[in-house]
């Protein structure tokens, strides 16, 4: 739990699970060993919407602005 007042740097850790994706996507990710990689940023996205959620006014635009932006990674990969 965190200390009342304090606010997580959603964008800071959106920034940080998208980074770790994109290198997961640019180096494969089709063995097992990309799994904890995949675990982290699965961590971090779930993170950045626990701590979204505290501002409800915002959450849709988060939402959709995050999942746009994880959808956008797989672009460069679509034609492989």
């Amino acid at each position: 739990m965190r200390a009342r007042g304090t606010t997580i740097p959603t964008d800071a850790l959106l920034d940080a699970a998208a980074t770790a994706m994109a290198d997961v996507l640019r180096d494969g990710c089709l063995t097992r060993g990309t799994a904890l990689d995949l675990l982290a940023v699965d961590a971090l996205v779930t993170y950045v919407f626990e701590a979204a959620a505290d501002d409800p006014e915002q959450l849709d635009a988060r939402t959709e602005s995050a999942m746009a932006r994880i959808a956008g990674l797989a672009v460069p990969f679509d034609s492989r």
